[in-house]
């Protein structure tokens, strides 16, 4: 697969990096340890090099498969996981990025994953008690400490990253994007990143399933998915975002390739420093997303894209309103 860097730090990666948070996280369908150890080896075959993972998938579970996955090719692959919650009683609670919280999640990631080095590590969301000046000294010191190697943020707000970015200067952001998700387009991400040299690492790249186009009004989500509660995935909302999917469809039948393919490579030609990192249960959806890096969109193709998306209103919010209030900050 082709590589694309991150960051003015030089932070080489696959075009396309895989999500491990669904292995057996947050969907209904959940893979045994060895199913994810076997899933996540087989993405390794094929060229993929950026795994993602975080302390609370699980919680704590996750960074075990995708360490104990990658142990035999350590060397050869970029594992970020993040910071940033506590975690009470086996689930994410409020946010917590004291200093000598990040320490002591640190620590415990290293031994989870079985690694003595975090590649990237990500605040996960931004903590409003905690300057985030605080934050960024608190990892420039794990860097120092040769515990991390890079520093990341999710869901940040452009002044946030700014203010970070002059205490210890980021690799990559996580933050939402996609055809139906383009606050970074309108928030002053990309252009933050386009003018700092910061990558950004687009989560959800295919709407949480739906830009497969495998989802309609009539798909019954199942007991422990969390799209339950996400506003965009009532059926009335899935619905009328079926305009997305057949626009999707129509570029997609022109290039031979699968709506899923036609998302990805779509973010994949915004900028060269975007690395998109979709997730999987199953093989055959791996192998379709990993194609997506080949896929050629023309400048029409993209024009084309753009003006008919344009027409379209995407139908609810991506979280609900609680949410909401954690993004941006």
């Amino acid at each position: 697969m082709k590589k694309r860097t991150l960051g003015k730090a030089g932070l080489e990666v696959s075009a396309l990096g895989f999500g491990c948070m669904g292995l057996d996280f947050s969907y209904a369908h959940k893979l045994t340890k060895q199913d994810g150890i076997t899933l996540i080896r087989q993405a390794v075959e094929r060229s993929v090099t950026f795994f993602d993972t975080a302390e609370v998938y699980g919680p704590f579970t996750n960074e075990e498969i995708v360490g104990e996955a990658l142990k035999p090719v350590r060397d050869q692959v970029v594992i970020a996981t993040k910071f940033g919650f506590n975690i009470v009683d086996g689930k994410m609670a409020s946010t917590n990025s004291r200093p000598e919280q990040i320490r002591a999640v640190a620590d415990a990631s290293l031994k989870r994953l079985g690694t003595d080095v975090i590649d990237l590590f990500y605040q996960h969301r931004v903590d409003p008690n905690v300057p985030i000046e605080d934050v960024a000294g608190a990892v420039k010191d794990l860097i120092a400490a040769g515990k991390v190697r890079h520093f990341g943020m999710s869901e940040p707000g452009a002044q946030t990253v700014r203010r970070a970015h002059a205490v210890q200067p980021i690799t990559t952001l996580q933050n939402e994007y996609s055809l139906w998700t383009r606050g970074p387009e309108t928030n002053g991400i990309l252009e933050t990143c386009e003018e700092l040299g910061i990558g950004l690492v687009p989560y959800s790249p295919l709407g949480k399933g739906f830009l497969t186009g495998a989802m309609s009004k009539d798909t019954k989500i199942g007991e422990g998915d969390f799209r339950k509660i996400l506003p965009r995935f009532t059926p009335e909302a899935m619905e009328k975002n079926q305009a997305l999917i057949d626009l999707l469809k129509k570029i997609a039948d022109g290039k031979g390739a699968t709506t899923a393919q036609i998302a990805l490579a779509w973010l994949l030609a915004q900028k060269p420093w975007i690395v998109p990192i979709p997730g999987t249960t199953k093989l055959h959806r791996l192998e379709e997303n990993i194609g997506a890096a080949e896929v050629e969109l023309t400048a029409s193709d993209l024009a084309e894209i753009e003006t008919a998306a344009a027409a379209i209103q995407i139908e609810g919010e991506r979280y609900p309103e609680q949410l909401m209030k954690t993004t941006g900050l």
